[in-house]
């Protein structure tokens, strides 16, 4: 690697060829054999892992950063990327309009999930490019294969918020209680959202080691891991036909079957047909990943998912009129809405941003792990800060294009680890393809009529792997006494709100006119009733005032486990004297 600092690259980048080669070589990918398909062993993506067939010894090779690469070979590759992303950047769009949300309806379901897919390809392209700020030192961007995504984080907060506006009749609701479309609230949490995106702008100009001593894994571990918890309760109640006003099972009325009496095959709340439907989603990610070629390894849940509906169109659960019924294309601001603040949401808001920022070290650093380069210096800190800085600036202009924010997606590190190419090539094709797939808005309007059973199969595998990643952070801490405290502390009063979520709701009984201290004690009780939020403040308080225990001698006890230890060995001891 050069030790030349390029001030249109960044430190220690190799410099960009001249670009009279630089054509030159586009004009050879595209019109020669070794351009558009090289020597490369294609069937090694396509071959499945099934017991009698034989193992191939030699490896794939791999492909660095701005190595060549076939053009149909990045395509393809491309492609698994953004199968690897699609049932994660469609989840929290379909959730955040549905009736867990804002009750947009198909058609806004339909242009959010078009959208999402477009920004998403958009905002990726602004990662994987990495460009200098002029004047400074500066970047934005990882240059690496770090790919966006709608993030999970945000669903608990704004579905929240959206109960207090329909509670306190920002949102309308009919006479029978039924709630209504509330676009108005999809955009304050849009405004809200653009506005706190700043926190994680803030926060990517200080050096990524102040950022891992404010926010260590055992801040950001149980944080991850209680929104991983919350969303699994959302993603069972859609396996089991849907989290809308059909779960309580009414005898009477649109809703006493799911999705509504107006459904193709409308059945109970939790019938056995949901159940099965879900769990043929469930069964089909396992054998792609015990049996599936890489390709189906890495897009385990979209094989899943496709499984699920060809089962739930054959057995008559699919809806194709919103299909018909959709536009050919889409885009951005084909739907708008209107801006504003929430102000009970800014401080819950803040919490998703830290964890963002959090999220996206940890995702960057293992990029460049599996991408085989340096996790360390000038230039590894220097992605940090350009993958964070663009972050925030994703989630700021992901609410100016009418979406929730966006961060970097993890699971695309398994694709890179699986195939061996960390080519920017790839991600470029990435974002290619979730654009296309986003303009044409008949694949959005098919994925939207995906049953519930079938989506909730799906999305309780996905929230269950954000839990899953809670969980391998807080691992990654030092089990001492003071750790452990602060966890159960953080927990304490994290796992009561994400399982009793109305446990505050109560506690004040202010019902006068004030407009300001009702906002305050709104916003008191979104971060009490919000669990992921509550143990993000605790930990994070705990973690500042509590001092570092001085290290224990070697010899000196130190908690039951050491004491049952040394009781058991003086025992086998005593026996082995007799």
């Amino acid at each position: 690697m050069s030790s030349q600092t390029s001030t249109s690259r960044g430190p220690f980048e190799a410099p960009r060829k001249p670009l009279g080669e630089r054509i030159r070589r586009l004009v050879k990918a595209f019109t020669t054999r070794e351009g558009l398909l090289g020597d490369y062993d294609y069937a090694f993506l396509f071959r499945p892992n099934l017991p009698f067939m034989k193992k191939s010894r030699r490896p794939a090779p791999f492909f660095g950063l701005d190595t060549k690469m076939p053009v149909i070979l990045a395509l393809i590759l491309g492609f698994q990327h953004a199968l690897a992303m699609l049932a994660g950047v469609i989840t929290p769009p379909i959730l955040l309009s549905g009736a867990a949300g804002a009750n947009l309806g198909a058609a806004g379901q339909e242009y959010l999930v078009s959208t999402s897919l477009i920004v998403c390809g958009i905002l990726s392209l602004i990662q994987i490019t990495r460009f200098k700020i002029l004047g400074t030192r500066y970047y934005v961007g990882t240059g690496l294969i770090s790919v966006v995504g709608t993030s999970f984080t945000i669903i608990p907060v704004a579905q929240g918020a959206l109960s207090q506006l329909y509670a306190n009749g920002t949102c309308p609701t009919s006479p029978d209680g039924t709630k209504l479309p509330c676009p108005d609230g999809y955009g304050a949490i849009l405004g809200t959202a653009c506005m706190c995106a700043l926190v994680e702008i803030g926060l990517s100009f200080l050096p990524p080691r102040v950022l891992r001593k404010l926010f260590p894994p055992l801040v950001t571990g149980p944080t991850v891991m209680l929104i991983g918890v919350h969303l699994i309760e959302s993603g069972f109640q859609t396996w089991a036909g849907g989290s809308g006003p059909c779960r309580e099972r009414p005898t009477e009325g649109l809703f006493r079957l799911c999705p509504d009496i107006n459904a193709p095959h409308p059945l109970p709340w939790g019938a056995p047909e949901f159940l099965g439907l879900g769990f043929v989603v469930f069964v089909t990610i396992i054998i792609c990943e015990r049996y599936g070629s890489p390709i189906m390894k890495s897009t385990a849940v979209v094989w899943g998912l496709l499984v699920g509906c060809v089962i739930a169109a054959g057995t008559g659960y699919f809806d194709d009129m919103g299909i018909k019924k959709a536009p050919a294309v889409s885009f951005i601001w084909v739907t708008r809405f209107k801006l504003s603040i929430y102000a009970p949401a800014v401080l819950p808001m803040m919490a998703v941003y830290i964890i963002l920022a959090c999220e996206a070290i940890g995702d960057i650093a293992a990029t460049c792990e599996v991408s085989r380069l340096a996790s360390d210096g000038e230039l590894f800190d220097s992605r940090i800060q350009g993958g964070v800085l663009a972050d925030g600036l994703s989630g700021c202009l992901a609410g100016l294009f009418t979406m929730t924010p966006m961060s970097v997606f993890a699971q695309n590190n398994g694709v890179i680890s699986l195939t061996r190419c960390a080519n920017r090539k790839a991600g470029f094709a990435c974002c290619f393809f979730l654009i296309l797939m986003g303009i044409f808005s008949k694949f959005a309007a098919a994925l939207v009529s995906i049953p519930s059973a079938v989506l909730g199969g799906m999305t309780t595998f996905l929230f269950t792997s954000v839990a899953v990643s809670g969980m391998r952070i807080i691992s990654t801490m030092e089990w001492n006494r003071r750790n452990r405290f602060v966890l159960t502390a953080a927990l304490t009063l994290g796992y009561g709100a994400t399982l009793v979520p109305d446990y505050f709701s109560y506690f004040f009984t202010y019902g006068g006119n004030n407009n300001a201290l009702r906002g305050l004690l709104d916003a008191v009780e979104l971060i009490m009733s919000t669990g992921f939020a509550v143990t993000t403040f605790v930990a994070m308080f705990l973690n500042a005032v509590l001092p570092m225990e001085i290290e224990e001698e070697e010899g000196v006890l130190d908690g039951d486990e050491v004491d049952l230890g040394n009781r058991d060995r003086s025992m086998e001891d005593e026996k082995s004297s007799k």
